[in-house]
């Protein structure tokens, strides 16, 4: 297997020694900080094969750990790819697996150093290590009180296409472009690597954390982590078309799967008021992405509170649980 992950890991820049050697010699950029981040998937946890091929959950071990890097402004560089499968999976399994981690990194020229691959008792397990760099990492503990709480949106589309594949068939009333777009936020999701980057170096973001646990949840890190209290708008929420549309056809709730749903790997930052404008125009001229401000930071004990239209206090869906309990990422 080894030659498997060798054959789709060209050359790249700081790599001394790649794939072949006990470690990898990598060589980090001059004056930047090392990042490293690392998540353990299982299957029936964190995916299930029941509708993820074995790309997509390549694809998304990898997404998963480049929005870690990506919430800290950094570069992602260097991945180490783990992974343990039953006896009956099949080389061609293997390769389609390498092959989605693999077409993502290419996309944030990442290069995939090393590994492993061994036997599963019961179902795949993957194991991603990513490495990165930035100048000034942002952190969770920045936030302060009158920042505005801003998101690269939208939200709730990963909970939205989980509903969709969890069911045995599809509203008939909806578009096919709809329904396709969102069983990919859920299964190919796109890391914000590039605006991550921009908001690293365009200055007046004070803390930033991607959002893969749900924005109650996620949010609440940043508060506890600054000692803030941050207060969202509920209506200020970014929710696409096709979010709504399926929550309509499901009878379901468009607005808890945006507060809680997870698994968006959209950024959310808190910055400076006086900020918020040069940073959204600037993202959107750099990457094409929208910046969406939802609320501030707030006086009070750390936490969050949401509220309605009228100021009111509302009570919201709790953070994203994985398929049993035990499974959020970090």
């Amino acid at each position: 297997m080894i030659r498997s992950i060798r054959r789709h890991s060209p050359a790249a820049a700081g790599v001394g020694v790649g794939i072949g050697d006990d470690c990898a010699v990598l060589l980090p950029t001059d004056g930047r900080r090392l990042l490293a981040t690392t998540d353990l998937l299982l299957e029936d946890i964190h995916f299930r094969r029941r509708y993820a091929e074995p790309a997509d959950i390549g694809w998304k071990s990898m997404a998963v750990n480049l929005s870690d890097v990506a919430a800290m402004g950094g570069r992602p560089r260097w991945a180490l790819v783990a992974l343990a499968c039953p006896a009956e999976t099949t080389l061609e399994q293997v390769e389609a697996f390498y092959e989605g981690a693999r077409d993502l990194c290419g996309r944030h020229d990442v290069a995939i150093v090393g590994g492993d691959t061994t036997a599963s008792p019961a179902g795949w397990l993957v194991n991603v290590t990513l490495l990165g760099e930035a100048a000034t990492p942002l952190l969770r503990s920045g936030a302060r009180v009158d920042d505005v709480i801003a998101v690269t949106g939208p939200l709730g589309r990963s909970a939205a296409g989980l509903a969709l594949l969890e069911r045995a068939s599809a509203p008939a009333r909806m578009a096919a472009a709809e329904l396709a777009a969102l069983t990919s936020a859920h299964l190919r999701p796109v890391p914000r690597v590039a605006e991550g980057r921009w908001l690293g170096e365009a200055g007046g973001v004070t803390a930033m954390i991607d959002l893969s646990d749900g924005l109650g949840t996620d949010l609440a890190h940043v508060g506890d982590e600054s000692g803030v209290r941050c207060r969202v708008e509920l209506e200020r929420l970014p929710i696409d078309d096709a979010t709504r549309h399926l929550a309509r056809a499901l009878d379901a709730d468009a607005r808890a799967w945006a507060t809680g749903g997870g698994e968006d790997y959209e950024l959310l930052l808190t910055c400076e008021a006086s900020t918020f404008a040069r940073l959204a125009d600037g993202l959107r001229s750099a990457t094409g992405t929208s910046l969406h401000a939802i609320g501030a930071v707030v006086r009070g004990e750390p936490g969050v509170t949401f509220v309605d239209a009228s100021g009111r206090e509302v009570p919201t869906a709790a953070g994203f649980e994985h398929f049993v309990t035990g499974g959020r990422h970090a």
